[in-house]
């Protein structure tokens, strides 16, 4: 038997199952990355928006769970505006069960004009998901972001408390959007001890 690499047409005719495996696998996800970028459905993101003013440190006061950030507390995400109009993002947060802290660098570009709040973020290579900003102080102290769909939903602000009737308001605007607020998670900002 050869052990030439199998050409598209070759690997059509044998029906090799990992071949119909990889190529399933890639047509998934790029139709995930092709409409995983687009704000949910009926929900407006903020604009006018000054990204500049957006840039900086946020901590993330609560957020619905992902693989991603499970068992993190005392996470911040920090935004810079790059010369080609992309945004450096460093996500970071302290793994009590590891006793470390964990870091995570991505790039985000606006999906229009920056001057409405709708980007696109990856941590990994090609893939981007959505990063809409659905409400925002008007001193830029506060912001809710939603992602593609209304699973994706974090609540940041400039310091790591919020003031109890801010997140109240912020809970009642992201249940009244179809988010499952009984599902949130408030982010530990105490000491780690590490």
């Amino acid at each position: 038997m050869s052990t030439a690499p199998l050409s598209f047409n070759r690997a059509l005719r044998l029906g090799r199952p990992s071949f119909w495996l990889a190529a399933l696998v890639a047509a998934l996800l790029l139709g995930l990355t092709g409409c995983s970028t687009a704000p949910p459905k009926g929900v407006a993101v903020v604009s006018p928006f000054d990204a500049q003013r957006y840039m900086g440190e946020w901590f993330e006061i609560a957020r619905l769970d992902h693989r991603f950030e499970r068992g993190l507390s005392r996470v911040t995400a920090q935004y810079a505006l790059q010369p080609d109009g992309s945004v450096r993002v460093i996500n970071r947060g302290y793994d009590a069960a590891k006793g470390q802290w964990s870091e995570a660098e991505g790039r985000a570009v606006f999906t229009g004009d920056p001057s409405t709040a709708s980007l696109k973020v990856s941590f990994f290579g090609p893939f981007y998901g959505g990063y809409h900003v659905v409400a925002l102080d008007e001193q830029y102290r506060w912001a809710m972001v939603m992602g593609p769909d209304t699973d994706y939903l974090w609540i940041l602000a400039r310091e790591p408390q919020l003031p109890a009737d801010v997140r109240e308001r912020l809970v009642q605007k992201a249940a009244s959007l179809g988010v499952d607020t009984g599902e949130l998670i408030w982010v530990e900002h105490g000491p780690t001890g590490g």
